[in-house]
């Protein structure tokens, strides 16, 4: 899997929004609660069944998407013990959740660190041209759009699903679609691993088309041990919600100051100043 770390494509305004779901996105992150052990290392079992109890209700889950129902227990965050042995509390829920709701407070919760820096990287890198082009506003409306996209388009092919929901990754799916449609021909810097990273600079046709294709791959489960925690299927939905929204901006779109080619090292090395 390639890293991007930079494109060569100039914004004309300042990406505020892209700022802002960025920093509001570590903030959640940093007050999630039993988030330390992620942190650390180091979860007790109390901090997992209180993460599991906060994610319980504030995340989206497939079956109460689909099914509008809650469940009859859920996780109360407490520790309990019984003949089985030592584990997290369950009884009826004392609050009332929307599933329409979770899928938006969904979008701010992430697993883990590399789970938060990988998305945040993703968003910084493409989201600034695509809310230059699309405009602060439009953007916003844009992200969570996508974001919606992907949910359900996730819950629909697991609609009986109860695990968890979370992350930014279907809404930043949808910056990539977009991005893809309007600058394809932008160039990206990425670190390639080849016995060492290797810096490289890339058409965005290249490395997104390359992302979309591994997202593809892992979803019918080649490539990978397991499907696991990620949700690839709500990748491709985002991805090509994020496409097809875009598409109509294509006329007018102004093509990313770089020259053809694939370029590496010095080389590669942009020339102009901006």
């Amino acid at each position: 899997m390639v890293i991007p770390v930079h494109d060569v494509n100039p914004a004309r305004r300042t990406p505020w929004v892209t700022y802002a779901l960025i920093a509001a996105n570590v903030l959640v992150f940093l007050s999630t609660p039993g988030i330390a052990g992620s942190v650390t290392g180091d979860s007790h079992l109390a901090q997992l069944c209180h993460l599991r109890a906060f994610l319980d209700q504030y995340a989206a889950i497939p079956r109460e998407l689909m099914h509008h129902q809650m469940p009859r227990l859920v996780p109360t965050g407490e520790v309990g013990v019984d003949a089985r042995g030592v584990g997290c509390l369950v009884a009826p829920p004392d609050y009332d959740k929307s599933p329409v709701l979770s899928v938006f407070t969904a979008m701010f919760l992430h697993g883990g660190w590399l789970h938060l820096l990988g998305n945040m990287l993703f968003l910084l890198i493409f989201g600034n041209n695509i809310e230059d082009r699309m405009g602060h506003v439009r953007f916003a409306l844009f992200y969570v759009v996508c974001g919606y996209a992907a949910s359900y388009g996730f819950a629909v092919l697991n609609d009986d699903s109860a695990d968890p929901l979370i992350g930014a990754s279907g809404a930043i799916a949808g910056v990539l679609g977009a991005y893809l449609v309007l600058y394809p021909k932008a160039r990206v810097w990425v670190l390639v691993p080849f016995l060492i990273f290797l810096p490289l600079r890339l058409p965005a046709w290249l490395v997104l088309g390359f992302w979309f294709v591994l997202q593809a791959v892992y979803s019918s489960g080649e490539g990978v041990s397991a499907a696991g925690t990620v949700a690839y299927a709500a990748h491709i939905v985002g991805f090509l919600a994020g496409m097809l929204l875009a598409w109509p901006l294509r006329p007018g779109t102004p093509p990313p100051p770089e020259p053809r080619g694939l370029l590496f090292g010095r080389r590669a090395r942009p020339r102009h100043t901006w």
